[in-house]
C-alpha cells in the first residue's frame, strides 16, 4: 500500500505497522487476564475442593475472582481486602452468624487503600456487636439481596450513659444509641446498596463520612423495618465534616422504626450533607417523622463560637414519597404532633425541594424552622398532597416558604372547606391546586 492510499506519511507507516503488534499483544494480555478469574467454593464441610470458611476462600482468591458460598452457617467476620465477589446461594441458609465479633462481613478500604469493585450477595448476616455489613473507604461496591437482622449487640444502654464497648476508634460516637446498625457506608462512593432486608437491629443503614467523604451511591429497593426502639431507618449523617452528598435514597420501604424514615443530618459546625435526593420511598409508622433533617448547631448562635466553620446543609431534594401514620419529632426539633417532613435547622440552609409527596394520617404535613435568608425562599414545596383537616405546612422559623400549588385536601384551599390549613407566618400559598396532583 502506498503511503499517499493511506493518508500517513512513510515514517507514520512506520510508526503504525509497529504499533500494530503491540495492539494485538494488548489485547491478547487483556483477554488472558479477564480469562484468568476463578470461581472458588465453600462449603460447611470442605468438601469437593471447596474451602470450610469463607475466610479462607477470600484469602485463596485473586481479584476479580467470585467466590460461591453453599448454604450453611458460617460463624465468622469475613474481612475482604480485595476485589471479588462474594456470591450466597440463598440468603435464607446461608448464613453468617458474627455472635461475638465485630462484623459479618467487613468490606475493609480503610485498611486497603483504593479497595473498589465489591459485590456482596445472598447472605444472611446476624448477631455482629457493630455493623452486620460495614463498608470504608471503598468505590465501586455493590451489597444486593441480603438479610440483616440482629446486628449491632455492642450497645449498652443504661440511665448513665449508652456506650459501645471496642467500637473502633475510626467510627462515630456522637450519636446515642448507635454501635453503626445494620449496614454502614462510610468514605464509600459511586457504590449500591439494593433489595436487602434489614430489620431488627439497633439502626438501619448509615451512610456516614467518618472515615472519608461518602457521595454519589444509590440505596434503593431495601426494606428497612422494625429497628430498634431508639434509631433511624435510612440514615445520611454527617459527623466529620468529609461530607455526606449526592446520594440517592430511591424506591424503599423503611418503616416501623424507632426514629424517622429517613433522616439526613448536620448537626453542628462543619457538617457536611447536602446534595441528596429521597426519592419515591414509602415512609410509615416510624417513631419520629417520615423524613427528618436536623443542624443543631451553628456558628455565632447559642454560644458557638463564630469563627468555626458553617455546616453545609443546602440542595436536598424530598421527591414523590408516600408518607403516613409517622410520630412527632423530639427534642430542640420537637414538632408538637406526629409529622410527615420535619425540617429543623439553627442556621441557614438553602435549596431545599419538598414536590409530589403524598402525605397522610399525620397531625403535621410538612414542619419547617430555619433562620431566614435573602433572596428566594430557602424551602420550595410544590405538587404535594397534604392531609385534609389537619396542618398541611407549619413555619415555626423566620424563613420564608414558598408552598404554592398543592392540594390542601380539598379545593377550597389552605384553612377552609375542611381543608388543611397553615400554621405560622410567612408562607405563601396562593396558588393551590384543586384536585389532587
Amino acid at each position: 500500500m502506498l503511503y499517499h492510499e493511506t493518508g500517513f506519511s512513510p515514517r507514520q507507516v512506520r510508526i503504525v505497522g509497529a504499533a500494530v503488534p503491540l495492539i494485538f499483544l494488548c489485547a491478547a494480555i487483556g483477554i488472558t487476564q479477564s480469562a484468568i478469574a476463578n470461581t472458588l467454593c465453600v462449603n460447611p464441610s470442605g468438601g469437593s475442593g471447596c474451602k470450610s470458611t469463607i475466610s479462607a476462600a477470600v484469602a485463596a482468591a485473586a481479584p476479580g475472582d467470585t467466590i460461591q458460598v453453599s448454604h450453611g452457617t458460617y460463624k465468622e467476620d469475613v474481612i475482604i481486602p480485595k476485589s471479588l465477589s462474594l456470591i450466597g446461594e440463598n440468603q435464607e441458609n446461608t448464613i453468617i452468624d458474627a455472635t461475638g465479633k465485630a462484623n459479618g462481613i467487613n468490606i475493609d478500604g480503610h485498611g486497603n487503600p483504593g479497595l473498589s469493585d465489591v459485590v456482596v450477595a445472598g447472605f444472611t448476616v446476624e448477631n455482629a456487636n457493630f455493623p452486620g455489613i460495614l463498608v470504608t473507604n471503598a468505590s465501586s461496591v455493590t451489597i444486593s439481596g441480603n438479610e440483616v437482622t440482629n446486628n449491632d449487640k455492642a450497645l449498652v444502654v443504661s440511665s448513665a450513659a449508652d456506650t459501645c464497648p471496642g467500637l473502633p476508634s475510626y467510627f462515630q460516637s456522637g450519636e446515642d444509641l448507635d454501635c453503626g446498625e445494620g449496614i454502614m457506608f462510610s468514605g464509600v462512593d459511586h457504590s449500591t446498596l439494593a433489595g436487602n432486608t434489614v430489620s431488627g437491629n439497633s439502626g438501619g443503614m448509615l451512610i456516614t463520612d467518618d472515615t472519608g467523604a461518602t457521595h454519589d451511591n444509590l440505596i434503593t429497593g431495601n426494606t428497612v423495618q422494625r429497628n430498634s426502639q431508639f434509631d433511624c431507618g435510612i440514615t445520611l449523617p454527617s459527623h466529620s465534616g468529609a461530607g455526606v452528598y449526592h446520594n440517592t435514597v430511591s424506591a424503599n420501604e423503611s418503616s416501623f422504626n424507632g426514629g424517622p424514615g429517613v433522616g439526613i443530618f448536620a448537626p453542628g459546625p462543619g457538617s457536611k450533607a447536602y446534595g441528596n435526593v429521597i426519592i419515591n420511598n414509602r415512609l410509615r409508622y416510624n417513631a419520629l417523622p417520615g423524613v427528618a433533617m436536623h443542624n443543631h448547631a451553628s456558628p455565632g448562635i447559642g454560644g458557638v463560637p463564630g469563627f468555626l466553620p458553617p455546616p453545609i446543609f443546602n440542595d436536598n431534594v424530598i421527591v414523590g414519597n408516600t408518607i403516613s401514620g409517622n410520630g412527632a419529632d423530639t427534642s430542640d426539633a420537637a414538632t408538637s404532633g406526629p409529622t410527615g417532613i420535619n425540617i429543623f435547622s439553627v442556621g441557614p440552609m438553602t435549596g431545599t425541594i419538598i414536590l409530589q409527596n403524598d402525605i397522610d394520617q399525620e397531625a403535621i404535613a410538612i414542619a419547617i424552622k430555619i433562620p431566614s435568608v435573602s433572596g428566594v425562599p430557602p424551602v420550595q414545596i410544590h405538587l404535594n398532597d397534604l392531609p385534609n383537616g389537619n396542618i398541611g405546612v407549619e413555619n415555626a422559623g423566620t424563613a420564608k416558604v414558598d408552598a404554592t400549588q398543592n392540594w390542601w385536601g380539598c379545593s377550597a384551599g389552605p384553612g377552609t372547606g375542611g381543608c388543611a390549613s397553615v400554621s405560622g407566618t410567612g408562607v405563601l400559598y396562593t396558588p393551590w391546586l384543586t384536585k389532587p396532583f
